[in-house]
């Protein structure tokens, strides 16, 4: 079994994928976990960029996909907001959410930072982006692994 197998049991992937559902319930934004063993010979943020095109998050109608992407052999990780969503956002809500996250990784509770930042992330979604009656749920909850 790979370390991304490892990284997370069978149940915390079911918590993160509650905290997306939750998170978006109330917002037309999307929210997606893409797990992988490493971004390979890129930089992360550039490998982070190609799952958010693969994924089709740069699709959305509002330009608002969050992408938590995780390299796990690396030891890494990037968040990372579409258009719509970092201009609305203030100036240090990508830290913040980058450091509630790295918070949790240090000690090894590597579900919770991601559940932290995908409700840190759903909050401001639903704050700048709420859930209207033709809000449809356009991407997968699913954890995605590559």
């Amino acid at each position: 079994m790979s370390r991304t197998e490892e990284f997370l049991t069978k149940a915390e992937e079911e918590e993160i994928v509650e905290a997306i559902r939750t998170s978006e319930k109330n917002t037309s934004g999307e929210i997606r976990v893409h797990l992988e063993k490493s971004a390979g010979d890129l930089d992360i943020f550039d490998r982070a960029m190609e799952v958010f095109h693969m994924l089709k998050m740069d699709n959305t109608k509002q330009d608002n996909g969050v992408l938590i992407y995780v390299a796990v052999e690396d030891r890494n990780f990037v968040i990372y907001g579409d258009k719509g969503i970092n201009d609305v956002v203030s100036n240090d809500f990508w830290e913040s959410t980058k450091d509630a996250i790295v918070a949790q990784f240090k000690q090894g509770n590597f579900k919770q930072g991601l559940v932290d930042g995908v409700l840190k992330a759903g909050d401001q979604l639903q704050k700048h982006f709420p859930w209207k009656e033709t809000t449809v749920n356009e991407l997968s909850d699913k954890i995605s692994k590559g």
